[in-house]
């Protein structure tokens, strides 16, 4: 690859980090606590494509060179400017029925757990919802009404589920929390559509026979947006 076309290739690579990171769109391929690393990289690429066009510049480097060798270092552009012109999406729908099941959650560190939040309906994130399911074995959630927030999912035309994508670092290691909605409303949802449920647990019903994926009677069914940050961690 040509000197100019390294620089150009730096500048526009750093530029596109910069562009993620600074919208927000960067949450759709990392955890948040990696966006300075994501800032820091794209200011060292710029910094070190200024350093090197100046430095060709001071040395008289001719822009005249012939072009020879290949193409191919250009198609690197490519997958920049899709950045810069289309996001990709979040993970969603198509990741989770595409991809095997996560199986049980971690067990927690602490021996027991905290006690839910005091309310008529405390809102959990998905994650902590399963792993209580699979790991608490005081019965707490089996007398509870809880709230969760995702995303709908229909692995077959008779099962709708209700996910959310758990990443660890980013979006490659990304896998779903899920569970099933007993509850006919939930089958005339779009997939990918984002709701917010009221529901109970179906005591026993996660198993590892059906990959720990307990089944929730749902109380109401309302959508809302999709948040900024999709993914839990």
């Amino acid at each position: 690859m040509r000197r100019e076309s390294q620089n150009v290739l730096l500048v526009l690579l750093g530029g596109a980090l910069l562009k993620i990171s600074l919208t927000g769109d960067y949450l759709r391929y990392v955890k948040p606590s990696l966006q300075p690393w994501l800032i820091v990289a794209g200011l060292v690429m710029i910094g070190l494509a200024g350093f090197a066009i100046v430095r060709d510049i001071r040395a008289g480097q001719a822009a005249d060179q012939h072009e020879h060798g290949s193409r191919s270092p250009w198609m690197l552009l490519l997958p920049v400017f899709a950045i810069f012109l289309i996001a990709p999406p979040a993970l969603g729908s198509d990741s989770v029925t595409r991809d095997r099941a996560a199986g049980a959650p971690a067990a927690p560190s602490q021996a027991r757990f905290p006690p839910l939040p005091p309310g008529e309906a405390p809102m959990l994130r998905m994650s902590e919802f399963l792993t209580r399911v699979v790991w608490d074995d005081t019965g707490e959630l089996n007398h509870r009404t809880v709230r969760l927030q995702g995303f709908v999912v229909h692995p077959t035309p008779e099962t709708t589920q209700l996910a959310r994508m758990r990443i660890s670092c980013c979006a490659a290691d990304a896998t779903a929390v899920k569970i099933d909605l007993a509850s006919p409303r939930a089958e005339g949802l779009p997939a990918d559509t984002w709701v917010e449920i009221t529901g109970r647990l179906r005591p026993g019903t996660a198993t590892e026979a059906n990959d720990y994926v307990p089944t929730v009677d749902p109380l109401t069914i309302q959508q809302i947006p999709a948040p900024s940050d999709t993914y839990e961690y």
